[in-house]
């Protein structure tokens, strides 16, 4: 490759190295505009600013967040860099309305939990009765 790489770039397969996912799930986070690389002939050199991306949209992904919420809240994001009220509390009534949805999850997986456990114990309370007898 004839490119040169900085200290603060980073190729395809540095990414998808890091952070263990393929380079076609890169190239199609570039065309959700999710990533925005730059190119050098065939090569993309993502930034340090694509490496956060990427980083957070693998942490919203495996919270629950879509492709689409992700752009959303980056471009907010992006958008309110000068202050604008109005971006500024859309992005935070979506933070909100996310955190919501969070806290029902986990009250629902703490619910589902004692569930399990109580069946579990059952489960091992007949177990005990049928050695026994």
């Amino acid at each position: 490759m004839s490119f040169q790489l900085n200290a603060r770039s980073y190729t395809i397969s540095d990414l998808a190295k890091e952070f263990d996912v393929t380079t076609r799930t890169l190239r199609f986070y570039e065309q959700q505009g999710i990533l925005n690389p730059v190119r050098q002939g065939q090569a993309r050199i993502y930034s340090p600013k694509d490496r956060v991306r990427l980083m957070l949209t693998l942490r919203g992904k495996r919270l629950g967040f879509s492709l689409a919420e992700s752009k959303e809240l980056f471009d907010l994001y992006d958008s309110t860099a000068g202050g604008d009220e109005k971006q500024l509390r859309t992005m935070l009534d979506i933070l909100a309305k996310k955190q919501a949805d969070m806290q029902q999850q986990l009250r629902d997986i703490q619910r589902l939990q004692e569930e399990l456990e109580l069946a579990e114990a059952r489960c091992r309370d007949a177990l005990a009765r049928l050695h026994a007898s």
